[in-house]
């Protein structure tokens, strides 16, 4: 039974009393468990090494140290080293041209063929059988190319099982006179936990559908050179940020996209600046989706003429909303 594959049903596997079990029976409850295990490895985890795995080899050695570790591979199945092994480089004098020779080291999950069977026992008027195999990864040497900017596996088929991450790359060895040209490079690895950054996107919501919310408070006037006010309404808008992919509320911030100055519109014209008091509300229409953004304009004549308030509304509509979302 394969449960990872062209597969298309599953068989659960039931005993009743008095049953005459066969050694079929338990192992095919075996593998349903282990490959749903499988399963769940390859639907909610990446290839790669999850722990361990450390390859370790210094300039002149003519072997690298491998540490207990963990991995998986595309099929989701557990590669596993529980102790520590030594292994020999490959013995390589140059590329033919007096250069050194580049390898990956990969390791590989073993088929059933390459187990070692661990314990036997004779079987009740039966011969002989093995009840354990002890499971060990497979390494692999894989010579690259001479390439040094693009340095892929000779072999295709290694080449394939590599992409395929069957075989998953632990560290790359220079190797020149049979040894160690240089230290071990585990740059390459390829690891089962991608690493822990923010994720960060942004956009801008144009012609957002500003609403006016009176304060009810009167117009202030700003002391300062300028004649200014504030004004007596505050502006409001849903800004929708779902390109941003984010699958937990972030961390927004925003800003106003827009010219800073205007001509009235009135009888009389003249010259004057608007901005505003940026808010975003903490509260629920902070979501994954999108954000409340509030803003309160102030607006300013340098002619030494009041502005009209009314020209606040021209200015907010000219106004789109720049965000950016960052999700830890």
């Amino acid at each position: 039974m394969a449960i990872i594959g062209s597969t298309q049903f599953l068989e659960r596997i039931q005993f009743f009393n008095g049953e005459r079990l066969f050694a079929s029976d338990l192992q095919a409850l075996e593998a349903f468990n282990r490959e749903m295990r499988w399963l769940h490895n390859q639907s909610l985890h990446q290839a790669g090494v999850g722990s361990g795995l450390q390859v370790v080899g210094n300039a002149g050695d003519r072997q690298v140290t491998i540490s207990p570790g963990y991995a998986i591979d595309s099929c989701g199945r557990e590669i596993i080293l529980t102790e520590t092994q030594v292994l020999a480089i490959p013995p390589v004098a140059d590329n033919g041209s007096g250069g050194p020779v580049y390898y990956d080291l990969t390791v590989s999950y073993p088929d059933d063929s390459e187990l070692t069977p661990s314990e036997t026992r004779d079987g009740i008027c039966m011969p002989t059988g093995v009840v354990r195999l002890r499971e060990a990864p497979i390494f692999c040497w894989v010579q690259l190319s001479d390439d040094p900017t693009n340095r892929q596996p000779i072999d295709s088929r290694l080449k394939a099982r590599i992409k395929t991450a069957l075989f998953i790359v632990l560290a790359q060895v220079e190797i020149f006179n049979c040894q160690l040209k240089q230290a071990v490079s585990t740059v390459q690895r390829r690891n089962a936990r991608p690493p822990k950054q923010p994720h960060i996107a942004c956009g801008i919501e144009q012609n957002p559908p500003w609403q006016s919310i009176a304060l009810g408070q009167g117009e202030v006037a700003l002391e300062s050179a300028l004649i200014g006010r504030l004004g007596t309404a505050m502006y409001q808008a849903t800004v929708d940020t779902s390109s941003g992919g984010f699958q937990a509320t972030p961390f927004y911030v925003a800003r106003l996209v827009g010219p800073r100055q205007f001509t009235s519109t009135g009888d009389v014209e003249k010259t004057y600046v608007a901005d505003a008091l940026i808010n975003i509300p903490q509260d629920s229409t902070l979501t994954t989706q999108g954000f409340t953004i509030q803003i309160l304009p102030v607006m300013a004549t340098v002619a030494g003429r009041a502005p009209d308030l009314k020209d606040l509304a021209n200015a907010v509509s000219q106004w789109n909303v720049g965000w950016m979302g960052i999700e830890s």
